[in-house]
Order: C-alpha cells, then structure tokens, then sequence
C-alpha cells in the first residue's frame, strides 16, 4: 500500500519539534525563576541602612 505524505514522519517530526520547543521554554523558565531567587536572597543579605564610608587618612609631609 502506497503511503499518505505526513502520516507517519510528519508526525514524529511535528512532535518532535514540539517537545524541543517545550523543553527550551522550560529551561528558559527555570533560568529566569533562578535569577529571580538569586536577586531575592541578594536583597535579603543586604542591610537596610548603607554601611558607614571609612574615611581616608592622608600623610601630609
């Protein structure tokens, strides 16, 4: 029996591309989700008040 175009590897390529576009989306996702964690913890470290600037001493000759 003669084969019908896109039946059989269209199908498989379809889905395969499908499944290649989802998982780029999640890996995308999950970058974007951790830069987001990091920049929270980040804040978090951070105090509230700036630390005081030292004051630098110079020799004068």
């Amino acid at each position: 029996m003669a084969r019908r175009p896109g039946e059989d590897g269209m199908a498989q390529k379809g889905a395969s591309t499908r499944e290649d576009r989802l998982k780029a989306a999640l890996k995308a996702n999950m970058s974007r989700r951790k830069a987001q964690k990091r920049a929270r913890s980040d804040e978090d470290a951070t105090p509230d008040r700036p630390a005081p600037t030292p004051t630098a001493k110079t020799k004068e000759d």
